[in-house]
């Protein structure tokens, strides 16, 4: 119980620190910055699609079978995604925005990655107590999710109103939930085994909503052969990862 305490709270510190990816956005013009972030969509898709089918799915059905119960967890968080969503206007911003963003969206943006950040902790947290490679899988696919999208993000505030400083500031943040989501996690977990037979397949659908819901229709709005062709390479290049993370079992 100690090392997935320690495990998890590493974890979700790692993935708060990427919020500083954001500052990259600044030294790269928007054409190479607009390319670059489509790939790392894609290799973000293949990992979130492997993380769910190839391990929280597979560790769910192992424990409690493939019944009922697991479908409800998956179908629950694909409907908790969809509904932060729809009621608070978060999306994930993976492309360039435009000067269309205004500041009450800025806002609205922060409060949105907060809550996705808390959810990321949970199931960090969720992960590692069922076993150490479920955790580093998730914990990677959670990694390589943020980096495109801190790099929206930032882009958001800044068009948003907020300065370079601030955007970091608040965006560094938000991250944090996470830690506060692990923590809930852990403690929920060290009561109740049933929190992570809910939470892994919970995950699963939170992650098949991300990748389909959200990232799989940024990359269809490139139709160039040749971009599209990285683009699907990326996206196996993701599954092959989580793949080999196999071996870590």
């Amino acid at each position: 119980m100690l090392d997935a305490w320690t495990f998890t709270l590493a974890s979700v510190v790692i993935v708060s620190l990427i919020s500083f990816v954001g500052a990259f956005a600044l030294y790269l013009n928007q054409a190479r910055l607009h390319r670059i972030l489509l790939y790392l969509v894609s290799f973000s898709t293949g990992s979130l699609l492997g993380d769910a089918f190839i391990h929280l799915l597979p560790e769910s059905v192992e424990t409690q079978g493939f019944g009922l119960e697991v479908s409800l967890y998956v179908l629950s968080g694909i409907l908790v995604s969809f509904v932060i969503e729809k009621f608070i206007h978060w999306q994930h911003c993976h492309v360039l925005p435009s000067k269309n963003h205004a500041h009450p969206f800025a806002l609205l943006n922060l409060y949105g990655d907060a809550v996705h950040n808390f959810i990321d902790g949970l199931i960090i947290a969720a992960s590692y107590l069922v076993s150490f490679p479920l955790g580093v899988a998730t914990t990677l696919a959670v990694v390589f999710h943020e980096i495109p999208q801190e790099i929206g993000d930032f882009g958001v505030l800044l068009h948003g109103g907020f300065t370079s400083r601030k955007a970091l500031t608040f965006n560094f943040l938000t991250a944090l939930t996470a830690v506060v989501g692990a923590l809930m996690g852990l403690f929920l977990g060290s009561v109740s085994a049933s929190v992570s037979f809910f939470l892994v397949p919970f995950a699963a659908g939170n992650f098949i909503y991300i990748a389909g819901a959200d990232l799989i229709p940024e990359l269809h709005k490139q139709t160039q052969p040749i971009e599209s062709a990285f683009q699907i390479l990326a996206v196996l290049l993701g599954i092959g990862v989580m793949v080999a993370l196999l071996s870590l079992g």
